[in-house]
């Protein structure tokens, strides 16, 4: 498997994940869902490398990276849960899927060679995106101020981005599930201090575990697919690819939670398809 099918992948398990984190974030604080589904992402990452074997001592070098991935990581799921609280998907999903630029960016940083077509490629998948969200008319609900839920959601997004190049540059010392593990329990390390100090819950309630449980799994298993494309070639189109989960999350929303799709939404789609092609060739 090539580092865009893992992108592809993860994407996947994000776009339904994200789904579920409107529908939960609506009864459920942000802390406690957040924590059920780092611990529960971690179980199943324990379990993984329980049964593969797969579990190899970090270097210095490269805890250091997963550490600073974790908080990153942890940056980045606040802000994004916060960001679907308040709602909706059609203009969250974008935004936080904005990450690949910057990932792209780093990837240029740190040598990579990207030509002007993959550039063409980013910024068509971002476009397309950004046409999805765009509010529909049929569409009549309210919703919050839409300012401190666009920074919340470029905050996620710029979170997602140092998190996915600092993973799996930590990935290229060590093995992958040693490290996606370790980034997430960083996260729930600060999660747990950050509860501590603002005396808040981290219990969702019986009712909601289940569906958290669940979207644990679907986030430990596209955590791992982008950080496991790291001693890949072209290991940022992982990075790239994994976006298109904010477009899957648009259409699941108006497919399972009736938000409105016009045409032009719809060929929105069919531009970040095409620019994800691409990046496959």
């Amino acid at each position: 498997m090539n580092a865009l099918a893992l992108g592809l992948l993860a994407a996947l398990c994000w776009g339904i994940h994200d789904l579920a984190v409107r529908y939960v974030s609506q009864s459920v604080s942000v802390i406690a869902s957040l924590m059920a589904v780092l611990i529960s992402g971690a179980v199943f990452q324990f379990g993984l490398v329980a049964t593969l074997g797969a579990f190899d001592p970090i270097s210095g070098t490269a805890m250091i990276s997963a550490v600073a991935a974790g908080g990153c990581y942890l940056l980045a799921g606040i802000s994004m849960y916060a960001a679907f609280q308040r709602g909706p998907v059609r203009l969250v999903a974008p935004l936080v899927a904005s990450y690949p630029v910057l990932s792209v960016s780093l990837a240029i940083w740190r040598g990579a060679s990207v030509s002007p077509l993959h550039w063409l490629a980013v910024i068509a998948i971002g476009v397309g995106v950004s046409v999805v969200a765009a509010k529909s008319e049929r569409d009549a609900t309210s919703y919050p101020a839409a300012g401190p839920t666009a920074v919340l959601s470029l905050l996620a997004a710029a979170g997602f981005a140092a998190a996915f190049a600092l993973g799996q540059y930590a990935t290229e010392q060590s093995d992958e599930y040693s490290v996606s593990l370790l980034i997430r329990l960083t996260a729930i390390f600060a999660l747990g201090m950050i509860a501590l100090a603002s005396r808040r819950s981290i219990w969702p309630g019986s009712q909601a575990l289940p569906l958290l449980c669940v979207m644990g799994v679907l986030d430990a298993i596209a955590i791992l697919s982008v950080i496991a494309a790291g001693g890949m070639p072209n290991a940022q189109y992982a990075s790239v690819a994994a976006s298109v989960f904010g477009l899957l999350t648009v259409v699941l929303a108006w497919a399972v939670l009736r938000e409105k799709m016009v045409i032009r939404q719809w060929l929105g789609c069919f531009v970040a398809f095409a620019g994800i092609g691409y990046l496959a060739l």
